[in-house]
């Protein structure tokens, strides 16, 4: 066994857990945020910036890593954490969420969930890690209509158009693990297949039953000695597939289970797809939620028995000057900061906070100045691994029910704008 996980308190009024995930590289206090470094680098971010915050674990992409600079190079380099300067525990994705993010995502503007993409500015660029602009010029596409799919699925694995340059790119089960084994990450996930929200239940049930079949491939052919694979559970939004699914997956032998694919149409959907799976799962094994990263979000989910999270939207919002408040998100752009002395958070503790004022972030952003996307990532990933932390401290304490409902009836997204 590559990892040992320990569940040291359950929460009495829920399936909210705390535990401790101890891998290769370091230890992990789980519930736990994982902050994404898609190409090897939180943006904007650094290693240093991440430990001060409390940052525990980063994540990289199979896929863009593959692009570039080639995994080859990152093993050279002595594997995925020192190649980025990172002194703790890694995660690397499979390439599975690209052949939504690259193709269906891509064609209908959606994210996992059908609501969330298109209220964060986000329709042109699904996958959230790239330039829309660039997209569609190496594509030969026109902003002006949406874009065609890079990516085709079949019994094998997925091909790809590279986003970058247009050359063919294929991933398989068996390639995938062995990216990640040259990537050298901790805690590696199994090769999949993410659908669509507005797939039909036939493409969803066909797509899970090739997710299992790759599932077993994965098993095969993954052979890391100082790594642990996660098998991933699917099924979409429907309650039959997803308890299939959980059954299967959390009969294999992996040593961590995640849920992927499709959540829905809204974030209550999510809810039932996690009800209906969590309980279906081995309770000694940690559990990853893919994806999925809003404030209001993890605390609902923990207490569905969630450990692990990821997602890129912190960093991203923060880039376009929205960040996490108590009450909410705020747009620093808008022009009632522009004399505001006060931070964005008060006795907040992030770096942000600590030194600059409202004022100041809406003059940076104003002025194009890369150090308020900065600025806001370091205040936006603050915040949210502060909350994973306090929702820990909670469980531990006998508290989180009293915690989540104070926490979630003064967050909105109503905040002053």
């Amino acid at each position: 066994m590559a990892i040992r996980f320990t569940i040291v308190c359950k929460d009495r009024k829920s399936l909210a857990r705390a535990g401790v995930l101890t891998t290769p590289h370091g230890v992990i206090e789980t519930p736990a945020f994982i902050s994404v470094a898609t190409q090897a680098s939180v943006k904007g971010v650094s290693p240093a910036e991440l430990l001060t915050m409390g940052a525990q674990v980063v994540l990289g992409n199979t896929y863009h890593l593959h692009l570039r600079p080639g995994e080859d190079i990152i093993a050279r380099g002595g594997g995925l954490a020192k190649f980025m300067g990172w002194p703790g525990p890694t995660v690397t994705d499979s390439g599975g969420f690209q052949a939504f993010s690259l193709g269906a995502g891509r064609e209908q503007g959606v994210g996992k969930i059908a609501s969330v993409f298109p209220e964060e500015d986000n329709h042109r660029d699904p996958d959230g890690r790239g330039d829309v602009s660039r997209l569609a010029a190496n594509s030969g596409e026109s902003l002006t209509r949406e874009l065609k799919s890079l990516v085709s699925v079949d019994e094998e694995g997925v091909s790809f158009i590279s986003h970058l340059d247009g050359t063919p790119q294929r991933l398989t089960p068996e390639s995938s693990m062995a990216i990640q084994k040259a990537l050298g990450a901790d805690l590696v996930l199994a090769f999949d297949e993410c659908t669509s929200p507005l797939s039909p239940y036939e493409y969803v049930k066909a797509s899970m039953e090739r997710t299992h079949r790759w599932a077993l491939r994965c098993l095969e052919a993954f052979d890391g000695k100082q790594q642990a694979l996660f098998g991933i559970a699917q099924g979409g939004e429907y309650r039959d597939l997803r308890e299939e699914s959980a059954r299967f997956i959390g009969g294999l032998a992996f040593e961590g289970l995640a849920i992927g694919g499709s959540l829905g149409k809204s974030k209550a959907d999510m809810h039932k797809v996690l009800d209906w799976t969590v309980l279906l799962l081995p309770d000694e094994k940690p559990r990853h939620l893919l994806g999925i990263g809003e404030p209001e979000d993890l605390l609902e989910c923990i207490a569905r028995g969630i450990d692990l999270f990821d997602c890129a939207s912190p960093t991203r919002i923060g880039r376009n000057g929205t960040v996490l408040s108590p009450l909410g998100r705020i747009n620093v752009l808008n022009a009632r900061f522009r004399e505001d002395a006060a931070p964005i958070q008060e006795a907040c503790g992030c770096y942000c906070c600590s030194h600059f004022s409202r004022a100041y972030l809406n003059h940076l952003f104003k002025e194009k100045d890369e150090l308020g996307p900065v600025l806001c990532s370091i205040h936006n990933l603050y915040f949210t691994v502060s909350l994973t932390r306090r929702a820990r401290e909670a469980i531990m304490s006998g508290e989180y029910k009293r915690f989540k409902d104070s926490f979630l009836a003064s967050y909105s997204k109503r905040a002053p704008k």
